[in-house]
């Protein structure tokens, strides 16, 4: 077995980090959730080269959610449409099988996915003492326009809003009783969703909004999650300055990523550093794919300095899913870096 260039971190240690109370060895890492060797096709065995040689400092079990219009065999109703998926329908964000809520509405609740599937819980996790987290993909807003297409789902805020609380109230119940299940069966120590909220520029929608359709269920199941000792990670794309205020008052306990060019790193790190844990998401849209190796150390280094804190509430990943054209220099820069950089830093700031 190859041996690792640096210690992990352990489970303690990143809750240490998360509730604020300090920080450990180095700046926690966790980059491998967004890197999928297989897709580097011939570069595939030098990436598992390179990530075996860095510990990863958390071990994230994916969920076993139910997909929009595939079902198991032996579970046809495991699904959340109640139809076969329109074949017609072209981009991702405009197949949803919704197209009337007055006439489909009755079927899509009646016919919901049940938590209490056994394809919920996988059996083949990688078991051992980090830190776990059970995650899964799309929360409420990408779940309402998976279903929806994104464009009617923008409008149902004001032309159809009972449908939306129906959804939202339904799913809620679904989630809260999934999480419940996740965190006995797997023994949990967080709950890891998305839901991308922001535009390159700005939220989809006003805060208005989101404080009558997202508030009061996101509020739900984070205390829910909270009553059973665990943290909330939470991945919001896109500029959501003014939804931080929010995340942190909802009790989100980790944001990420801060992404690269929608908002100023440093004013959310001086406003809001110390409220909420930082998950910060190194660029993969310019820096990664088209910068030079030392432009990729050089952001690196950016992002910690800008965001590393004496008490913690600061860990490291990728913004994003890393697409294979990143040349293989630039990410050996980005693993390197974060890990050097990551442990010289948390020795100077905490005069080690």
């Amino acid at each position: 077995m190859r041996r690792m260039k640096y210690p992990s971190i352990s489970k303690e240690e990143i809750k240490r980090v998360i509730d604020g109370r300090g920080n450990c060895s180095r700046i926690p890492v966790l980059f491998n959730i967004w890197l999928n060797p297989s897709a580097f096709g011939e570069k595939q065995k030098a990436v598992e080269d390179l990530i075996a040689e860095y510990p990863e400092d958390v071990n994230v079990i994916y969920l076993g959610i139910p997909g929009v219009y595939d079902a198991p065999a032996d579970e046809p109703s495991y699904r959340w449409s109640y139809m076969d998926k329109n074949v017609c329908a072209s981009a991702l964000d405009a197949s949803g099988f919704i197209y009337d809520w007055d006439t489909q509405l009755e079927a899509l609740l009646s016919d919901f996915p049940s938590p209490e599937s056994r394809h919920l819980i996988p059996k083949d996790f990688r078991r051992d003492e980090r830190y776990r987290i059970g995650h899964w993909w799309y929360f409420y807003f990408e779940r309402l326009w998976s279903i929806r297409g994104i464009q009617d789902s923008l409008t149902d805020f004001y032309l159809y809003p009972d449908a939306v609380h129906r959804l939202f109230r339904t799913l809620t119940d679904f989630y809260k009783r999934m999480i419940t299940r996740a965190h006995d069966e797997l023994a949990l120590d967080a709950i890891f969703t998305s839901d991308d909220l922001g535009t390159q520029t700005a939220p989809f929608f006003s805060l208005k909004i989101f404080d009558e359709f997202f508030y009061p269920y996101y509020k739900e199941i984070i205390d829910h999650v909270h009553a059973l000792g665990m943290h909330f990670w939470l991945h919001v794309c896109g500029n959501v300055e003014i939804l931080i205020p929010r995340f942190i008052d909802l009790g989100v306990d980790v944001l990420h990523p801060i992404q690269k060019y929608t908002m100023d790193e440093r004013k959310i790190a001086k406003e809001y550093g110390d409220k909420i844990t930082i998950w910060a998401g190194f660029d993969v849209q310019r820096t990664i794919p088209f910068g030079t190796k030392e432009d990729v150390r050089k952001e690196i280094r950016f992002l910690i300095d800008t965001y590393i804190r004496k008490d913690g509430r600061f860990m490291l990943t990728f913004g994003n899913g890393i697409t294979p054209d990143t040349p293989l220099e630039s990410l050996e820069a980005v693993y390197d870096e974060a890990y050097r950089y990551g442990t010289e830093m948390i020795g100077k700031i905490m005069n080690i």
